[in-house]
């Protein structure tokens, strides 16, 4: 018995979606009763807004762009040559500042020439002094 069931039971179903998708074409053929369809001149009157909507549109975006990039790279410009007058700057102190220990050096050099010059001339005073002396 249970094996009757089972194919009663599978008829209703098969029915029941017959009945289901007759209903829903049904609604559906309703459905396309009541729109309202545009007219040939509606339909090229929204073609026509549609397109000139979307081309005033591109061309906005067309345009910002354009503006943006050009201050985009403006302000990369700006920010390039701010940073090369700090490189200079900073190139320009290091160099003064090498100028200066450059002379610096060389002053410090020459002192300790003209010191050691002094100082052996000194030596050879005293030893010709000390020379005579012994004499």
């Amino acid at each position: 018995m249970a094996k009757k069931e089972k194919k009663v039971n599978i008829k209703e179903t098969n029915s029941k979606d017959n009945k289901n998708k007759k209903s829903f074409f049904k609604g559906l053929k309703a459905e396309l009763k009541k729109v309202i369809w545009p007219t040939p001149k509606q339909l090229l009157n929204n073609t026509v807004a549609v397109i000139t909507i979307v081309l005033i549109t591109t061309v906005i975006v067309f345009v910002l762009d354009l503006a943006f990039e050009s201050l985009n790279k403006y302000g990369i410009d700006r920010i390039k040559e701010s940073i090369q007058t700090i490189e200079s700057t900073d190139n320009e102190s290091s160099t003064t500042e090498n100028t200066v220990n450059e002379t610096t050096n060389t002053e410090n050099t020459s002192t300790t020439e003209e010191t050691t010059n002094t100082a052996q001339e000194t030596v050879t005073e005293n030893q010709v002094t000390t020379e005579n002396n012994v004499e």
